[in-house]
């Protein structure tokens, strides 16, 4: 009988893509994947390292997959980030372990597994620098996917570990994002999402220059390539060159994820961020001159080290002047090996916590103001789902990414998914928008006109 394996995904979608790349080798050599670890006899669980609640949430999730060994779990296997940054304590600690992959050996998740089920007990965790040139992946259905254009990161921000856990930069190559990218639309995916840790370092390692805005023109070029949204652009590297690119672009989305972190310049350079709150004003306003119609993403942290109530309190003014379209916000956690989990001035996590919440409250109003600025214009929107007995599909609009934003209910439109289809905007709320199907409307397939009619 062949084994049955099951991956559990925790963390960002980056996490996705290598478990997507490891149920690929998996099924390639004969497993049989299933969605539900109950009915497995391997469990993978790929986790994440990147803030205290994620290590919870992976610590909590391992040993309920340990529970299952009392019944027919044979072999449960850890990877991704909390691997790599704590596969000492991990042997010592959870004795269930029968594996450890780290974030640049999970290419060999076959042989960990191979070697779990015959009893040993496999330790993959190698220096991450990993190539995704040649591998492939068994990619979840839907009408949108992630694509992954380089791992790892150069930057040293004080309060992040990535580094310690991806490795420093490494770009892909051109031609081997757009053959992934021609197989997912083969298989009917019209949107496709960029991501790395730093997307706008593109190319820096290999040609010795932002190659992003090449990559996007290349990326015009797939027939069937609906939408192309960037994620993750360092604010220091957004060139008049990749704005123009975006602007001309026949596929990308006016969508812009930039993390910001903060607006004081003091605690700014204490992240060693190379820009300040100044710079991002004007960085703004340039994005939004080319870009007219733009949505921009931005996330924050709060409580670092060091952080007044008068600094917060310049943060909130920052995002009332700035009036981003979608806001997400951290309370700082201080991560082992981090320049900042030394720094002196800690605010208590009540402090932290209460500051997230004010935060969100502070936003909500603005971000419903940029949604009822849409109201009565006919907009594109992708249908990923339908309500057959309420009548109603639920898709995202250019402006909305994958999971992170809100959606749309389309009132009126009854055909398949996976399709983009012009849809008038009637109603705003918090979060999400609704409208109503307008198929007599000639609709914007591509971003390039931004909208349609009013």
């Amino acid at each position: 009988m062949r084994e049955k394996v099951a991956i559990v995904t925790l963390g960002c979608e980056k996490n996705r893509i290598d478990s997507e790349i490891m149920a690929d080798l998996l099924e390639r050599r004969g497993y049989v994947l299933v969605d539900d670890v109950r009915e497995a006899t391997v469990a993978v669980v790929n986790t994440c390292g990147f803030i205290d609640l994620a290590k919870e949430e992976s610590i909590q999730t391992i040993l309920e997959a340990a529970e299952l060994k009392r019944d027919r779990l044979k072999s449960l296997i850890v990877t991704g980030c909390l691997v790599q940054r704590y596969q000492e304590v991990l042997l010592e600690e959870m004795p269930e372990i029968d594996g450890l992959v780290g974030t640049g050996d999970f290419d060999r998740i076959v042989e960990a597994v191979e070697a779990a089920l015959a009893g040993k007990r496999p330790v993959l965790v190698g220096h991450p620098a990993i190539s995704y040139e040649a591998l492939s992946r068994r990619v979840t259905p839907g009408p949108s996917a992630y694509v992954k254009i380089a791992e790892g990161c150069n930057h040293r921000c004080t309060f992040c570990a990535i580094p310690l856990m991806r490795g420093r930069l490494r770009s892909r190559s051109i031609p081997s994002i757009v053959r992934e990218v021609e197989a997912l639309v083969a298989r009917g995916v019209k949107e496709v999402s960029l991501i790395a840790q730093d997307l706008s370092s593109y190319g820096l390692d290999t040609e010795r220059r932002f190659m992003l805005p090449a990559l996007l023109r290349a990326l015009d070029r797939i027939e069937g390539l609906e939408w192309v949204r960037l994620h993750y652009v360092y604010p220091g590297a957004l060139t008049e060159a990749l704005l123009r690119a975006m602007a001309e672009s026949r596929t990308v989305v006016p969508y812009l994820d930039m993390p910001l972190q903060h607006s004081v310049d003091r605690l700014l350079r204490a992240m060693k961020r190379p820009h300040g709150g100044a710079d991002v004003r004007r960085l703004i306003e340039r994005v939004r001159a080319v870009l007219p119609d733009v949505a921009i993403r931005s996330s924050f942290i709060v409580g670092f080290p060091g952080e007044t109530e008068d600094d917060f309190e310049a943060l909130l003014r920052f995002l009332s002047d700035v009036e981003l379209d979608r806001v997400g916000v951290f309370t700082y956690s201080p991560e082992d090996g981090t320049p900042a989990a030394a720094y002196p001035d800690p605010v208590p996590d009540a402090v932290k916590e209460a500051r997230a919440l004010r935060l969100i409250e502070h936003q909500r109003p603005i971000t419903q103001k940029k949604n009822a600025a849409r109201i009565g214009r006919i907009v594109p929107v992708l249908i990923e789902r339908l309500d057959a007995e309420a009548g109603v599909a639920y898709g995202r609009t250019p402006y909305d990414a994958p999971e992170v934003d809100g959606e749309i209910s389309v009132s009126g439109y009854a055909g398949p998914t996976g399709v983009i289809v012009p849809v008038r905007v009637t109603h705003a709320f918090d979060y999400d928008l609704a409208g109503v199907y307008v198929p007599e409307a000639t609709g914007d397939r591509s971003p390039a006109d931004r909208a349609v009619g009013g």
